[in-house]
């Protein structure tokens, strides 16, 4: 479980496609505190440390995991956000991320509005239900607030300190984005069709 609090903008510096796809990782995570077999979240998709270094280590995506995510456009040089599983007692600054990646969605557009950003990002349409304004959602793994939803599509408004520490600020109109909804948004909206 993790909070969409990115602490790391990672870099893939190697990919080998052998039956599954494994991805190398440079990071400035302290690898020493770092388990064979521990939870990363990589632009909002959870995979599992399989080998490390000093400063990378490997992931394996499964045909899933690339079918499902934006995971099977990275190449060598592709940013990363980065995010370690949660351990009891740390802050919850953000809102729950499972790192289960429901669909890819593309940018509509992005507008510079002051010092912040406004992007535009279509909406799933099997996902609309759990897209509301001022709700939470996760995209590349940043816990997000919704500012609105229009015909389509949704609005977000990225501060400064979320753009220049995330690979949002290499984002273009046309590219794909992971899309995560909010799980308590699914317990409840299931919750409310049985009780109908």
């Amino acid at each position: 479980m993790f909070t969409g609090i990115i602490t790391d903008m990672g870099e893939v510096i190697d990919i080998t496609k052998d039956g599954d796809t494994r991805f190398r990782i440079q990071t400035s995570f302290d690898m020493a505190g770092v388990d064979i077999g521990a939870s990363i979240a990589h632009s909002g998709v959870c995979l599992t440390v399989v080998q490390k270094g000093a400063d990378w280590y490997d992931v394996v995506a499964s045909t899933e995991t690339l079918n499902k995510t934006n995971l099977s456009e990275w190449t060598i040089g592709t940013r990363v956000n980065l995010e370690r599983s949660l351990k009891m007692g740390d802050e919850l600054g953000g809102h729950f991320v499972f790192g289960h990646v429901d669909c890819v969605t593309r940018v509509k557009a992005i507008k510079a509005v002051n010092d912040c950003h406004e992007i535009h990002v279509e909406l799933p349409t099997e996902f609309a239900g759990f897209v509301v304004p001022k709700g939470s959602i996760a995209l590349n793994g940043i816990s997000l607030t919704v500012n609105d939803v229009r015909d389509g599509y949704f609005t977000l408004m990225i501060i400064p300190h979320t753009w220049d520490v995330t690979n949002f600020q290499f984002l273009k109109v046309g590219d794909t984005i992971n899309f995560e909804t909010d799980m308590l948004a699914r317990y409840v909206a299931k919750q409310m069709a049985l009780a109908s």
